[in-house]
């Protein structure tokens, strides 16, 4: 205690110099002192921020993985990783240069490429900024992957995955966010608020998840010829559950680091994203209870991921009640969404849509509604052209791309492909050696014309030991 507090005493008399406006020469290297120290905190947090977001890419592939079933859990991973690998070089090569380049217009940037604008001896914070925004970038294209989990060729989840880090998100998050260092997106120069992505990350994801969905159509087995639907369960909750509690954490990197400053404001981003997930949760174990009978764990664990996807936008110009009361409207939402989107036959494993798409549009207009600084119709406005402007964007262009690869390359696996399971036939492998994943068929026969069932596994017994 007695060596930190020595340690204290000279920056106390820096900062007490400093601040009381005394002019002297050293008074003012004290100050550039003070500024350094804040600066080096700034590149720290950032940098540590986008560590938290980064290891959301661990939390999304559990999601995906426990939500789906146990014969594709390699595909998972593998396009999770890819994701974020594949993803980052494009991001590098033409993404961060559509999305925070020099732009005249408004609409994309136009330098910065292969991160250009950093040259050796040049201003590193275009380094460390760049970290923090690739794992936006894979945040974004990552979300597609559970609502098309189970039945993707996984060529065609590359291209795709290049695509949306190189031109589709970047895109979009210039119109929004390319003010940050250069110009000004038309978005934002209207007074758009998105402060962390509820739009620019999540409802991107959201909308290409639905292209995609759309697309594809559903998993074999998942709606009935008479139009029931046939719930295909998930292998493993509990590792869904650790991906939530993962995706919770790296929140609190994705909100707060979007300050890209070490100061007290994050204090109220922490709690406000913390409240609104914690509402989220609760409001949709409610609802699953009354609307099912049982209060479903899914549900309740979409809840908490659409409570942290509608507080992202608002997550610095909110009040923590208004986050409790925007966690609570998205918990409720996300329950509706889910079922209403089955309804329609668009199959979507994990809720994705629902999660990142509907709840990211709702996120976005809640900043317009509880601005702290007041309501305004022409606030509330500017949100629904933003989020209007994003779907126009996203939804077409996600979906021609998707056309176009199922017409050249082919998007989905053939049906025996799909009923084998990715593992197998995309790469080869087992997610579980020690374990037959198998369609359980009752007796030979499949018990409809699909074959599929979910998943179940049985032990295979080692070998008795030589004696």
């Amino acid at each position: 205690m007695k060596k930190r507090l020595m340690t204290l005493i000279p920056l106390l008399a820096i900062a007490s110099s400093a601040w009381a406006g005394d002019d002297t020469p050293t008074a003012l290297s004290n100050r550039d002192a003070i500024v350094l120290v804040q600066e080096h905190a700034n590149f720290v947090w950032t940098l540590v921020a986008a560590c938290l977001v980064f290891f959301m890419q661990a939390g999304f592939a559990l999601v995906e993985a426990g939500f789906t079933r146990a014969k594709n859990v390699i595909n998972i991973m593998m396009k999770n990783l890819m994701d974020f690998s594949m993803g980052s070089l494009a991001y590098w090569a033409v993404g961060f240069g559509l999305m925070f380049g020099a732009s005249k217009t408004g609409f994309f940037g136009t330098s910065g490429f292969f991160l250009s604008d950093y040259t050796e001896g040049g201003d590193p914070w275009i380094l460390a900024f760049w970290m923090f925004q690739v794992v936006f970038a894979a945040t974004a294209a990552t979300i597609v992957s559970g609502a098309m989990a189970e039945r993707t060729k996984f060529s065609a989840y590359l291209v795709y995955s290049v695509i949306i880090s190189a031109l589709i998100y970047p895109i979009f998050g210039s119109w929004a966010w390319g003010g940050l260092l250069n110009g000004g997106g038309w978005l934002e120069k209207l007074g758009f608020i998105d402060f962390a992505g509820s739009t620019v990350v999540h409802s991107v994801g959201g909308w290409a998840a639905l292209a995609g969905a759309i697309v594809l159509g559903p998993r074999l087995g998942k709606y009935t010829k008479d139009g029931k639907i046939k719930p295909i369960l998930g292998h493993n909750i509990g590792l869904a559950a650790l991906g939530v509690f993962i995706l919770w954490l790296g929140w609190f990197g994705f909100n707060p680091g979007s300050t890209t400053t070490a100061d007290k404001s994050i204090a109220l981003i922490f709690v406000n994203t913390n409240l609104s997930a914690a509402t989220g949760s609760v409001a949709a174990m409610i609802v699953s209870w009354i609307t099912f009978g049982k209060p479903d764990v899914g549900m309740s664990l979409n809840g908490a991921l659409a409570g942290l996807v509608g507080i992202t936008a608002g997550c610095a110009n909110v009040s923590p009640s208004s986050a409790i009361i925007i966690g609570l409207l998205a918990g409720i939402l996300v329950v509706f969404s889910v079922v209403f989107f089955d309804k329609c036959r668009i199959d979507d494993p994990v809720g994705a849509i629902s999660v990142h798409g509907v709840c990211g549009a709702w996120g976005t207009l809640a900043a317009g509604l509880f601005d702290t600084g007041g309501f305004s119709i022409s606030v509330v406005s500017v949100q629904l052209i933003g989020i209007a402007a994003c779907f126009a964007w996203t939804f077409p262009t996600a979906y021609g791309l998707f056309k176009l690869l199922e017409k050249t390359m082919g998007l989905r696996v053939t049906a025996e492909e799909e009923m084998m399971g990715l593992d197998l036939c995309e790469h080869g492998g087992n997610a579980y050696p020690n374990f037959e994943v198998y369609n359980y068929d009752g007796g030979g026969k499949s018990p409809d014309a699909t074959g599929e069932r979910s998943a179940s596994m049985r032990l295979k017994r080692p070998p008795e030991p030589a004696v």
